[in-house]
């Protein structure tokens, strides 16, 4: 393959706060850190990684891009990620939809989904 996935990037305005709160969602760690970037990975060698970049301006509409998080027990994983900065969020998905909307504490959505089987299931 003439190219892979490296890392996700993601731009913030508190580097450090956004990677320590995804490390906590994912059970990731910081593998790097400097003040311009902070990168959260399984471990050094993992890839991808997620990498926190700065940016000057705030957040404006919905994510174009977002993560999909399969949990074993959706409940339980949403109320856990909430307890750890996140806040539900409306993006027209309406009530009758199997997945959660959240937002990281700077406005990022993403979904929590319904167990899933995995690929060796």
């Amino acid at each position: 393959m003439a190219v892979s996935l490296y890392q996700i990037a993601v731009d913030a305005h508190d580097l450090k706060g956004l990677a320590a709160f995804w490390a906590r969602v994912l059970d990731w760690r910081v593998v790097f850190e400097a003040d311009d970037e902070v990168i959260i990975g399984a471990d050094e060698r993992a890839l991808p990684g997620i990498v926190f970049l700065p940016v000057p301006e705030e957040k404006a509409g919905k994510n174009r891009l977002h993560l999909d998080l399969a949990p074993d027990d959706q409940a339980a994983e949403v109320e856990r990620i909430i307890a750890l900065g996140a806040r539900r969020a409306d993006v027209g998905q309406g009530d009758e939809v199997s997945w959660v909307v959240l937002a990281d504490p700077e406005g990022n959505e993403f979904c929590v989904l319904t167990p899933k089987r995995t690929l060796v299931d």
